[in-house]
Protein backbone atom coordinates (compact mmCIF):
# COMPACT_ATOMS: atom_id res chain seq x y z
CA UNK A 1 0.00 0.00 0.00
CA UNK A 2 1.30 3.32 -1.27
CA UNK A 3 1.80 5.52 1.69
CA UNK A 4 0.13 9.09 2.21
CA UNK A 5 1.18 12.33 3.57
CA UNK A 6 0.30 15.70 3.55
CA UNK A 7 1.50 18.81 1.84
CA UNK A 8 3.29 19.85 4.60
CA UNK A 9 5.07 17.24 5.73
CA UNK A 10 6.19 16.60 1.70
CA UNK A 11 7.55 20.31 2.11
CA UNK A 12 9.43 19.89 5.15
CA UNK A 13 11.12 16.89 3.68
CA UNK A 14 11.94 19.25 0.97
CA UNK A 15 13.39 21.51 2.60
CA UNK A 16 15.23 19.66 5.46
CA UNK A 17 17.00 17.83 1.87
CA UNK A 18 18.21 21.07 0.65
CA UNK A 19 19.41 21.96 4.17
CA UNK A 20 17.14 24.90 4.81
CA UNK A 21 14.60 23.46 7.21
CA UNK A 22 16.78 24.57 10.35
CA UNK A 23 18.40 27.33 12.11
CA UNK A 24 21.42 28.17 10.58
CA UNK A 25 24.38 28.31 12.78
CA UNK A 26 25.63 30.92 15.14
CA UNK A 27 28.94 32.84 13.57
CA UNK A 28 31.06 33.03 10.21
CA UNK A 29 30.48 29.32 8.98
CA UNK A 30 34.22 26.79 8.91
CA UNK A 31 35.39 25.51 5.87
CA UNK A 32 33.69 22.72 6.82
CA UNK A 33 30.71 23.63 6.48
CA UNK A 34 31.05 24.55 3.38
CA UNK A 35 32.22 21.49 2.00
CA UNK A 36 29.54 19.64 3.60
CA UNK A 37 26.39 21.89 1.96
CA UNK A 38 28.19 21.39 -1.45
CA UNK A 39 28.05 17.70 -0.68
CA UNK A 40 24.26 17.95 0.43
CA UNK A 41 23.30 19.68 -2.72
CA UNK A 42 26.10 17.75 -4.97
CA UNK A 43 25.88 20.86 -7.52
CA UNK A 44 26.22 24.23 -7.88
CA UNK A 45 24.72 25.90 -11.34
CA UNK A 46 26.96 28.91 -12.64
CA UNK A 47 25.89 31.64 -14.03
CA UNK A 48 28.03 34.69 -15.65
CA UNK A 49 25.11 37.57 -14.17
CA UNK A 50 27.09 39.55 -11.54
CA UNK A 51 24.31 41.89 -10.28
CA UNK A 52 24.35 40.64 -7.21
CA UNK A 53 26.93 37.93 -6.75
CA UNK A 54 28.25 35.02 -8.72
CA UNK A 55 25.45 32.66 -8.66
CA UNK A 56 27.41 29.99 -7.24
CA UNK A 57 28.01 31.95 -4.32
CA UNK A 58 24.61 32.22 -3.31
CA UNK A 59 23.58 28.73 -2.48
CA UNK A 60 25.86 28.19 0.58
CA UNK A 61 24.86 31.62 1.73
CA UNK A 62 21.24 30.78 1.84
CA UNK A 63 22.18 27.90 3.85
CA UNK A 64 25.30 28.91 5.86
CA UNK A 65 24.72 32.73 6.23
CA UNK A 66 28.34 34.64 6.41
CA UNK A 67 31.49 32.62 4.82
CA UNK A 68 34.39 32.87 3.17
CA UNK A 69 33.64 32.55 -0.25
CA UNK A 70 37.41 31.63 -1.01
CA UNK A 71 36.75 28.62 1.44
CA UNK A 72 34.44 27.44 -1.76
CA UNK A 73 36.68 28.36 -4.84
CA UNK A 74 39.63 26.46 -2.73
CA UNK A 75 37.10 22.91 -2.91
CA UNK A 76 37.80 23.57 -7.02
CA UNK A 77 41.27 24.91 -6.89
CA UNK A 78 43.57 24.02 -4.06
CA UNK A 79 44.55 20.16 -3.23
CA UNK A 80 42.32 16.89 -4.84
CA UNK A 81 39.67 19.30 -5.88
CA UNK A 82 35.78 18.62 -4.58
CA UNK A 83 33.99 20.24 -7.25
CA UNK A 84 34.64 20.55 -11.05
CA UNK A 85 32.88 21.82 -13.84
CA UNK A 86 30.84 20.38 -15.72
CA UNK A 87 27.54 20.13 -18.33
CA UNK A 88 24.72 19.12 -15.57
CA UNK A 89 21.95 21.67 -14.56
CA UNK A 90 23.32 23.85 -17.04
CA UNK A 91 26.80 24.45 -16.53
CA UNK A 92 27.69 23.80 -13.09
CA UNK A 93 29.97 22.69 -10.25
CA UNK A 94 29.23 19.00 -9.45
CA UNK A 95 31.22 16.43 -7.35
CA UNK A 96 33.88 15.09 -9.45
CA UNK A 97 32.41 11.17 -8.57
CA UNK A 98 29.60 12.41 -11.04
CA UNK A 99 31.61 13.56 -13.84
CA UNK A 100 32.54 10.36 -16.09
CA UNK A 101 28.77 9.11 -15.05
CA UNK A 102 27.85 12.92 -16.67
CA UNK A 103 29.85 12.70 -19.43
CA UNK A 104 27.91 9.33 -20.80
CA UNK A 105 24.99 11.52 -21.32
CA UNK A 106 26.24 14.32 -22.51
CA UNK A 107 28.54 12.69 -24.94
CA UNK A 108 25.43 11.69 -26.77
CA UNK A 109 24.38 15.24 -27.65
CA UNK A 110 27.54 16.67 -28.24
CA UNK A 111 29.31 14.08 -30.08
CA UNK A 112 26.47 14.49 -32.44
CA UNK A 113 27.84 17.85 -33.04
CA UNK A 114 31.10 16.89 -33.50
CA UNK A 115 30.99 14.35 -35.69
CA UNK A 116 29.21 16.48 -38.10
CA UNK A 117 31.78 19.35 -37.80
CA UNK A 118 34.15 19.97 -40.56
CA UNK A 119 36.27 22.74 -41.91
CA UNK A 120 38.28 24.83 -39.63
CA UNK A 121 36.32 23.65 -36.36
CA UNK A 122 37.67 19.88 -36.98
CA UNK A 123 41.09 20.78 -37.83
CA UNK A 124 41.90 23.09 -34.86
CA UNK A 125 41.10 20.67 -31.79
CA UNK A 126 44.15 18.43 -32.40
CA UNK A 127 46.27 21.65 -32.20
CA UNK A 128 44.18 22.81 -28.98
CA UNK A 129 44.79 19.60 -27.30
CA UNK A 130 48.38 19.58 -28.25
CA UNK A 131 48.70 23.27 -26.47
CA UNK A 132 47.16 22.31 -23.65
CA UNK A 133 49.23 19.91 -22.65
CA UNK A 134 52.16 21.85 -22.43
CA UNK A 135 51.20 25.10 -21.30
CA UNK A 136 49.50 26.16 -18.10
CA UNK A 137 45.60 26.14 -17.96
CA UNK A 138 44.60 28.76 -20.85
CA UNK A 139 41.61 30.77 -21.33
CA UNK A 140 39.71 30.54 -24.50
CA UNK A 141 41.38 33.92 -26.13
CA UNK A 142 44.75 32.37 -24.76
CA UNK A 143 44.38 29.58 -26.88
CA UNK A 144 43.39 31.40 -29.70
CA UNK A 145 45.68 33.69 -29.20
CA UNK A 146 48.79 30.95 -29.29
CA UNK A 147 47.06 29.18 -32.44
CA UNK A 148 47.14 32.26 -34.46
CA UNK A 149 44.76 33.24 -36.20
CA UNK A 150 41.59 31.12 -36.66
CA UNK A 151 38.56 31.70 -38.53
CA UNK A 152 34.99 32.56 -37.23
CA UNK A 153 32.28 30.47 -37.20
CA UNK A 154 29.41 31.17 -39.10
CA UNK A 155 26.93 33.32 -37.17
CA UNK A 156 23.86 32.38 -39.13
CA UNK A 157 24.74 28.54 -38.38
CA UNK A 158 25.52 28.95 -34.55
CA UNK A 159 23.89 31.85 -33.59
CA UNK A 160 27.17 33.12 -32.14
CA UNK A 161 30.23 34.96 -33.21
CA UNK A 162 32.66 32.21 -31.91
CA UNK A 163 36.11 31.70 -33.11
CA UNK A 164 36.67 27.96 -34.65
CA UNK A 165 39.16 27.86 -31.67
CA UNK A 166 36.22 28.67 -28.97
CA UNK A 167 34.14 26.50 -30.91
CA UNK A 168 36.29 23.49 -30.82
CA UNK A 169 37.02 24.27 -26.68
CA UNK A 170 33.58 23.78 -25.86
CA UNK A 171 33.13 20.87 -27.49
CA UNK A 172 36.39 19.10 -26.18
CA UNK A 173 34.89 20.44 -23.01
CA UNK A 174 31.55 18.86 -23.26
CA UNK A 175 33.31 15.68 -24.73
CA UNK A 176 35.63 15.59 -21.65
CA UNK A 177 38.41 15.77 -23.17
CA UNK A 178 39.69 18.81 -21.39
CA UNK A 179 38.26 20.45 -18.32
CA UNK A 180 37.92 23.72 -16.44
CA UNK A 181 40.55 24.62 -14.19
CA UNK A 182 38.72 27.90 -12.73
CA UNK A 183 37.57 30.90 -13.67
CA UNK A 184 39.27 34.44 -14.08
CA UNK A 185 38.21 37.34 -12.47
CA UNK A 186 36.34 38.02 -15.88
CA UNK A 187 34.54 34.92 -15.57
CA UNK A 188 36.57 32.87 -18.55
CA UNK A 189 37.17 29.02 -18.00
CA UNK A 190 40.76 28.60 -17.63
CA UNK A 191 41.02 24.77 -19.40
CA UNK A 192 43.65 22.62 -19.09
CA UNK A 193 43.37 18.50 -20.25
CA UNK A 194 40.70 16.34 -17.58
CA UNK A 195 43.55 14.40 -15.76
CA UNK A 196 44.92 17.31 -14.41
CA UNK A 197 41.52 18.53 -13.13
CA UNK A 198 40.06 15.44 -11.27
CA UNK A 199 41.53 14.61 -8.54
CA UNK A 200 43.41 11.34 -8.15
CA UNK A 201 41.96 8.04 -8.16
CA UNK A 202 39.25 9.69 -10.79
CA UNK A 203 39.68 8.20 -14.04
CA UNK A 204 39.60 10.71 -17.28
CA UNK A 205 38.82 8.17 -19.33
CA UNK A 206 36.20 6.84 -17.59
CA UNK A 207 33.10 4.92 -19.52
CA UNK A 208 30.94 3.73 -17.02
CA UNK A 209 27.76 1.59 -18.00
CA UNK A 210 24.75 4.35 -19.04
CA UNK A 211 22.40 2.41 -17.09
CA UNK A 212 24.80 2.62 -14.05
CA UNK A 213 25.49 6.06 -14.67
CA UNK A 214 21.99 6.75 -14.76
CA UNK A 215 20.80 5.07 -11.45
CA UNK A 216 23.42 6.95 -9.56
CA UNK A 217 23.14 10.25 -11.17
CA UNK A 218 18.85 9.95 -10.23
CA UNK A 219 19.76 8.40 -7.29
CA UNK A 220 21.75 11.33 -5.99
CA UNK A 221 18.87 13.57 -7.30
CA UNK A 222 16.43 11.88 -5.27
CA UNK A 223 18.72 12.25 -2.01
CA UNK A 224 19.61 15.83 -2.78
CA UNK A 225 15.46 16.57 -3.32
CA UNK A 226 14.26 14.32 -0.36
CA UNK A 227 10.68 13.99 -2.27
CA UNK A 228 9.85 14.23 -5.66
CA UNK A 229 8.78 13.03 -9.04
CA UNK A 230 11.15 11.74 -12.35
CA UNK A 231 10.58 15.05 -13.76
CA UNK A 232 11.99 16.29 -10.32
CA UNK A 233 14.70 14.05 -10.01
CA UNK A 234 15.50 14.25 -14.03
CA UNK A 235 15.91 17.97 -13.95
CA UNK A 236 18.07 18.54 -11.19
CA UNK A 237 21.38 16.66 -13.44
CA UNK A 238 19.23 17.74 -16.76
CA UNK A 239 19.03 13.94 -17.90
CA UNK A 240 16.66 12.59 -20.32
CA UNK A 241 13.25 11.80 -18.42
CA UNK A 242 12.82 8.22 -19.65
CA UNK A 243 15.72 6.30 -18.90
CA UNK A 244 15.74 8.49 -15.28
CA UNK A 245 12.04 7.06 -15.13
CA UNK A 246 13.74 3.12 -15.53
CA UNK A 247 16.36 4.35 -13.19
CA UNK A 248 13.38 5.17 -10.70
CA UNK A 249 11.90 1.80 -11.45
CA UNK A 250 14.68 0.16 -10.09
CA UNK A 251 15.69 2.32 -7.21
CA UNK A 252 11.99 1.55 -6.32
CA UNK A 253 12.81 -1.75 -6.39
CA UNK A 254 15.96 -1.94 -4.58
CA UNK A 255 14.09 -0.02 -1.72
CA UNK A 256 15.83 3.21 -2.00
CA UNK A 257 13.03 4.87 -3.60
CA UNK A 258 9.27 4.93 -1.93
CA UNK A 259 6.23 5.31 -3.98
CA UNK A 260 4.06 8.20 -2.24
CA UNK A 261 0.65 9.93 -2.47
CA UNK A 262 0.55 13.58 -1.63
CA UNK A 263 -2.92 15.29 -0.62
CA UNK A 264 -3.52 17.43 -3.33
CA UNK A 265 -0.66 16.40 -5.75
CA UNK A 266 -1.12 15.01 -9.06
CA UNK A 267 0.55 12.14 -10.64
CA UNK A 268 3.34 9.75 -8.79
CA UNK A 269 5.96 10.81 -5.90
CA UNK A 270 8.81 9.15 -4.83
CA UNK A 271 10.36 9.68 -1.29
CA UNK A 272 14.28 8.72 -0.78
CA UNK A 273 14.18 6.41 1.94
CA UNK A 274 17.11 8.22 3.88
CA UNK A 275 14.92 11.71 3.61
CA UNK A 276 14.16 13.42 7.24
CA UNK A 277 11.27 13.93 8.46
CA UNK A 278 10.86 17.56 10.37
CA UNK A 279 7.78 17.99 12.38
CA UNK A 280 8.85 21.86 11.79
CA UNK A 281 10.92 23.97 9.09
CA UNK A 282 12.38 27.34 11.06
CA UNK A 283 14.68 28.53 8.21
CA UNK A 284 15.24 31.70 6.74
CA UNK A 285 17.22 32.42 3.89
CA UNK A 286 16.81 35.06 0.47
CA UNK A 287 17.21 32.23 -2.56
CA UNK A 288 19.03 32.79 -6.19
CA UNK A 289 17.15 32.63 -9.08
CA UNK A 290 19.53 29.26 -9.82
CA UNK A 291 19.05 27.95 -6.43
CA UNK A 292 18.59 24.20 -6.42
CA UNK A 293 15.54 24.46 -4.58
CA UNK A 294 13.60 26.40 -7.09
CA UNK A 295 15.38 24.90 -10.35
CA UNK A 296 12.05 23.28 -11.37
CA UNK A 297 9.15 25.62 -11.12
CA UNK A 298 5.97 23.26 -11.44
CA UNK A 299 7.51 21.35 -8.16
CA UNK A 300 8.38 24.67 -6.65
CA UNK A 301 4.97 26.11 -7.64
CA UNK A 302 3.41 22.25 -5.63
CA UNK A 303 5.16 22.68 -2.35
CA UNK A 304 4.96 26.19 -1.54
CA UNK A 305 1.59 27.61 -4.27
CA UNK A 306 4.69 29.95 -5.02
CA UNK A 307 4.62 31.39 -9.58
CA UNK A 308 8.14 32.42 -10.12
CA UNK A 309 10.14 33.25 -13.26
CA UNK A 310 13.21 34.58 -14.08
CA UNK A 311 12.29 37.50 -15.85
CA UNK A 312 16.37 38.76 -16.74
CA UNK A 313 15.44 37.61 -20.14
CA UNK A 314 12.36 39.70 -20.21
CA UNK A 315 12.09 43.01 -21.98
CA UNK A 316 12.45 45.59 -19.09
CA UNK A 317 8.76 47.18 -19.63
CA UNK A 318 7.23 43.88 -19.01
CA UNK A 319 8.74 42.49 -16.12
CA UNK A 320 6.26 42.11 -13.38
CA UNK A 321 8.91 42.07 -10.60
CA UNK A 322 12.16 43.00 -11.38
CA UNK A 323 15.73 41.88 -13.03
CA UNK A 324 16.88 39.68 -10.41
CA UNK A 325 14.78 38.59 -7.60
CA UNK A 326 14.66 36.45 -5.12
CA UNK A 327 12.49 34.45 -3.37
CA UNK A 328 12.53 34.96 0.20
CA UNK A 329 12.27 31.81 2.58
CA UNK A 330 10.78 32.24 6.23
CA UNK A 331 10.25 29.10 7.91
CA UNK A 332 8.03 26.92 5.95
CA UNK A 333 6.76 29.46 3.18
CA UNK A 334 7.50 31.49 0.66
CA UNK A 335 6.70 34.89 1.91
CA UNK A 336 8.31 37.68 -0.45
CA UNK A 337 10.44 38.50 -3.08
CA UNK A 338 12.72 40.94 -3.84
CA UNK A 339 14.92 42.50 -6.74
CA UNK A 340 18.06 43.10 -5.81
CA UNK A 341 21.19 44.71 -7.11
CA UNK A 342 24.70 45.63 -5.54
CA UNK A 343 26.16 48.61 -6.09
CA UNK A 344 30.21 48.50 -4.79
CA UNK A 345 30.99 51.27 -6.13
CA UNK A 346 28.65 52.82 -3.82
CA UNK A 347 28.53 50.16 -1.19
CA UNK A 348 25.29 49.77 -0.99
CA UNK A 349 22.88 46.78 -1.35
CA UNK A 350 20.00 48.20 -3.42
CA UNK A 351 16.48 46.54 -2.92
CA UNK A 352 14.82 47.80 -6.62
CA UNK A 353 11.25 45.86 -5.06
CA UNK A 354 9.81 44.14 -2.48
CA UNK A 355 6.19 42.09 -2.51
CA UNK A 356 4.89 40.25 0.01
CA UNK A 357 2.99 37.44 -1.00
CA UNK A 358 -0.21 36.73 0.03
CA UNK A 359 -0.87 36.03 3.63
CA UNK A 360 2.75 36.89 4.44
CA UNK A 361 3.12 36.76 8.16
CA UNK A 362 3.29 39.90 10.07
CA UNK A 363 7.21 39.29 10.59
CA UNK A 364 8.10 39.19 7.06
CA UNK A 365 9.44 42.47 6.97
CA UNK A 366 11.42 42.30 9.80
CA UNK A 367 12.96 39.20 8.88
CA UNK A 368 13.42 40.03 5.25
CA UNK A 369 15.25 43.14 6.98
CA UNK A 370 17.63 41.19 9.18
CA UNK A 371 18.57 38.93 6.09
CA UNK A 372 19.14 42.34 4.03
CA UNK A 373 22.17 43.28 6.69
CA UNK A 374 23.57 39.54 6.99
CA UNK A 375 23.46 39.86 2.92
CA UNK A 376 24.99 43.27 2.93
CA UNK A 377 27.93 42.83 5.52
CA UNK A 378 28.63 39.36 3.53
CA UNK A 379 29.10 41.48 0.66
CA UNK A 380 31.29 44.24 2.03
CA UNK A 381 28.83 46.25 1.50
CA UNK A 382 27.99 49.39 4.05
CA UNK A 383 24.48 50.31 3.74
CA UNK A 384 21.13 48.80 2.28
CA UNK A 385 19.00 50.84 0.38
CA UNK A 386 15.15 50.41 0.01
CA UNK A 387 13.08 51.78 -3.54
CA UNK A 388 9.38 52.85 -2.57
CA UNK A 389 8.49 49.99 -5.19
CA UNK A 390 6.15 47.01 -4.26
CA UNK A 391 3.43 46.69 -1.42
CA UNK A 392 6.43 45.58 0.87
CA UNK A 393 9.23 48.31 0.85
CA UNK A 394 7.45 50.66 2.94
CA UNK A 395 7.35 48.26 6.09
CA UNK A 396 10.79 46.96 5.01
CA UNK A 397 12.57 50.26 4.67
CA UNK A 398 11.16 51.07 8.27
CA UNK A 399 12.15 48.30 9.37
CA UNK A 400 15.96 48.50 8.19
CA UNK A 401 16.07 52.00 9.79
CA UNK A 402 16.73 52.78 5.62
CA UNK A 403 17.06 56.44 3.69
CA UNK A 404 14.37 57.04 0.82
CA UNK A 405 16.03 56.02 -2.30
CA UNK A 406 16.04 59.74 -3.28
CA UNK A 407 18.26 60.83 -0.73
CA UNK A 408 20.96 58.42 -2.04
CA UNK A 409 23.41 59.86 -3.78
CA UNK A 410 24.95 57.20 -6.11
CA UNK A 411 21.01 55.56 -6.69
CA UNK A 412 20.64 57.13 -10.23
CA UNK A 413 23.76 55.74 -11.38
CA UNK A 414 22.34 51.99 -9.52
CA UNK A 415 19.56 52.12 -12.27
CA UNK A 416 21.72 52.01 -15.29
Amino acid sequence: MTARMTSAQARRIALAAQGLAKERPTGPATARQVGRTFDRLELLQIDSVNVLCRAHYLPVFSRLGAYDRGALDRLGSRGPRRMVEYWAHEASFVRPEHFADLRVWQRRTWMGEWSGETGPVREVGDRILETLESSRPLTAREVRDRLGHVATVDRERWGWNWSAAKRALEILFADGEVGSAGRTAQFERRYAPTRRVLPPGLDPEARPDPEEAMLRLVEAAARAHGIGTVRCFADYFRVPARPAAAAVGRLVERGILEPVDVDGWAGEQYLHRDAARPRAARGRALLSPFDSLVFERRRLERLFGFRYRIEIYTPEAQRQYGYYVLPFLLRERIVARVDLKADRAAGALLVQSAHAEEGAPADTAAELGEELRLMATWLGLADVIVRPVGDLAGPLARSLGARPAGTFPGWGSCLT
